[in-house]
């Protein structure tokens, strides 16, 4: 504490204290003093007029003005200066009034720091009643109200990644609610959950995992509008409130928040990347729902588009869902649906893509359902999951799939038919003998035409237990295949370990092989695992003619999917298969060698290259891919391994004038979209279209084939 004050200002500070203390000052002056000199809050004691005779070092430390700098000033001087004339009015005349005035105001250090501090001010009068003094306790509030934003912070936003929580976003969505109610807008709900986080984290650690969920929470805002929040629940799962959209707008916004999600993030020496599956619910809706239930809406879309083959986004529809029955009446609905004979199975077959001949077909369940109609199997069939009558409803699959296959075979189509099986349903202990009674009811099938598939990411408690029962399937006959190989996690310790025929390369792997290389390296490593295990390899997803040529050139020639034929009913699959016949291109496709395989993936990440440009043309991404035509990862290859290999070639020289070419035509949609002719760069892509089948056409005539 600083010396006692001397001269005018020093006798008038002791009149004020000793008024202020009264009696105390009397009896112990020393202990009165020392209240003043360790008191926590600042004290500040000013003459009649508001003059600062005195303060306490308290008061110093919060002001960050010396002593002396203060003593002798006004004191509204101290104050910040954005109160008006209004508060020391009303402060003078509760004074005047009462000789007391409590509030709160904002100050100003010497630094020029503003703070906010709560203010006490009393009146010290004589024994006469005249007033002589102002005795002023401050506290400074900043603490205070840092730990207020803390704590308010720390309750509304998510700590890793600095996104709003569930309890905000829940606020948020309920006041856009009333918004869209009032303007008659709509605002939709998007639920994104990562597809293949948890292989992240099981291969790089959780550290690794939340610098890539940060990473990805910094870019998904900017995909959004001003008026937009996204959030983060929990876990890899976000989700989005957008508003006043429109479909054809809300599909590029949706788009544009999944290549923020989706594109690579570099960790070190390390690229993660993931894809997302996106659940999208709409308000308003025919029925009343608050926000809890739109958040359980896109949360049963996103799993639906996760069994849909992740990487997809799927629309919620209020009139099929069963969110509003709970489980155990659904479960009763389903056992009445098959008592009623609602169910019937699809089929989709199963080709080879290079002789043309139907080898199979996959029996696929539907709900003819007598109000909602024809349901998808997504749309019953979790609820249902672990439960007994899954088990009524699997056997029934394989009752009406032994009943469709002698109807084949007694009009002389001989094909086999394979039947997804649940996991809870193949380790119940009377699985073989139910096996063996439903085969025994239909003896003019021989077993061998009948496949039983398991999704190999299935949790499978008892692998030594599958083994078995595979085993005994096989010495009555009936074959075992591996669904969706390559999504799980003990792919090759079911690989080794359950003697299945076949493996089934999961969809999203040959879906979007043609353009993204990671896809194209899982898919040709799986293929290899299937050589060297002596596996047949089936393709899923097989979609345009091009999937199965590149698939042909990879050496597989097995394969399902729409670019072949839509699951049908049984009845129609008959018609079909006399009619059927393979793209010619399928029929002439040969394997390429293996030692040229690299100028595949070359053609591959020139399509990733191409589809980069693509998302800044049509969706605004606004970071192209690199334009040089020696930057590019093709052009990377073509003047480096490729010219190595192949630069002695006739045909080389016209994959780097095409390649030239292409680089020389996005430039100029560049520029057309950078001068905001979108419409201009638009109508250019087809250009860049024809000289990229033209590359891709002059890059085939380098390799080699074999035959099969």
């Amino acid at each position: 504490m600083h010396g006692r004050p001397t001269g005018a200002v020093g006798e008038r500070f002791d009149d004020g204290v000793r008024a202020a203390v009264g009696g105390c000052f009397e009896q112990c002056p020393t202990l009165a003093k020392l209240l003043f000199g360790y008191a926590r809050e600042g004290v500040l004691v000013t003459d009649g007029e508001g003059v600062v005779v005195d303060c306490n070092d308290a008061f110093t430390q919060v002001m960050g003005h010396a002593r002396e700098e203060i003593l002798g000033r006004h004191a509204r001087t101290l104050i910040s200066g954005l109160h008006g004339t209004e508060l020391f009015a009303a402060i003078w005349r509760e004074l005047t009034e009462k000789d007391h005035w409590r509030g709160e105001a904002w100050s100003r250090s010497k630094d020029g720091r503003l703070f906010p501090v709560t203010l006490i001010m009393t009146a010290v009068r004589d024994p006469e009643g005249a007033r002589q003094h102002f005795l002023g306790l401050v506290s400074d509030l900043s603490g205070q109200e840092d730990q207020r934003r803390h704590l308010d912070y720390i309750a509304h936003y998510d700590p890793l990644t600095g996104l709003p929580n569930r309890i905000l976003l829940v606020d948020r969505l309920q006041r856009a609610m009333e918004q869209v109610a009032c303007r008659g807008t709509r605002l939709t709900v998007a639920y994104l959950d990562l597809d293949g986080f948890k292989a992240i984290n099981d291969t790089y650690g959780h550290e690794a995992g939340d610098r890539l969920l940060v990473a990805l929470a910094r870019r998904m805002p900017s995909a959004l509008r001003a008026c937009d929040t996204i959030a983060r629940l929990g876990g890899d799962e976000f989700v989005a409130v957008l508003l006043d959209l429109d479909d054809s707008i809300g599909e590029v916004v949706l788009e544009r928040l999944r290549m923020a999600a989706s594109d690579p993030v570099l960790l070190g020496d390390v690229v993660l990347q993931v894809s997302v599956s996106i659940g999208v619910t709409h308000y308003p809706q025919a029925r009343e729902v608050d926000a809890d239930q739109l958040l359980r809406q896109s949360d049963q879309a996103m799993y639906q588009a996760k069994l849909a083959g992740r990487n997809s986004d799927q629309l919620f529809d209020p009139e099929q869902a069963f969110n509003l029955m709970d489980r155990h009446q659904c479960l009763a609905r389903i056992r009445t649906a098959l008592e009623r004979r609602e169910f019937v199975l699809y089929y989709q077959p199963k080709a080879n893509m290079h002789t043309g001949e139907i080898f199979g077909a996959e029996a696929l369940i539907r709900w003819q359902h007598p109000e909602r109609g024809l349901l998808l199997p997504n749309a019953f069939l979790p609820p249902i999951e672990g439960h007994a009558v899954a088990v009524e409803l699997g056997e029934w699959v394989i009752e009406a799939a032994l009943t469709q296959l002698e109807e084949w075979h007694a009009v002389g189509l001989h094909i086999s038919v394979s039947v997804n099986l649940g996991a809870y349903q193949l380790q119940r202990p009377d699985f073989m003998d139910c096996l063996r009674t439903l085969l025994a009811a239909h003896p003019r099938v021989h077993p061998s035409f009948l496949e039983l598939e398991i999704v190999e990411s299935s949790a499978l408690q008892d692998i030594e237990l599958v083994a078995q029962v595979i085993n005994a399937c096989r010495e009555i006959g009936v074959q075992f295949a591996l669904d969706d190989f390559g999504t799980g996690y003990s792919s090759l310790t079911y690989l080794k370990r359950l003697p299945a025929a076949s493996l089934k390369i999961d969809q999203t792997f040959v879906r979007d092989m043609l353009d993204d290389p990671d896809d194209l390296s899982i898919l040709e490593g799986v293929l290899g695992l299937a050589k060297a295990f002596e596996r047949h390899a089936i393709a899923e997803g097989v979609e345009t003619v091009e999937h199965g040529r590149l698939l042909l050139q990879l050496g597989c020639e097995l394969a399902q999917g729409y670019g072949i034929a839509v699951p049908m009913p049984g009845a129609d699959l008959l018609r079909w298969v006399s009619a059927w016949r393979p793209p010619v291109v399928w029929s002439t496709e040969s394997r390429v060698a293996r030692e040229d395989l690299p100028v595949i993936f070359a053609q591959v990440e020139h399509r990733a290259w191409l589809r980069k440009l693509e998302d800044v043309v049509l969706y605004g991404r606004m970071l192209p891919p690199p334009m040089h035509v020696r930057h590019c990862r093709f052009g990377r290859w073509l003047y480096g391994e490729g010219r190595v290999r192949y630069g002695d070639r006739p045909s080389f020289e016209r994959v780097e004038i095409q390649h030239r070419q292409i680089h020389e035509y996005a430039n100029e949609i560049l520029d057309l979209k950078w001068q905001g002719r979108e419409d201009q760069a638009i109508a250019r892509l087809n250009t860049l279209y024809e000289a990229r089948d033209s590359l891709s056409e002059a890059l085939l005539s380098l390799v080699s084939t074999r035959p099969r």
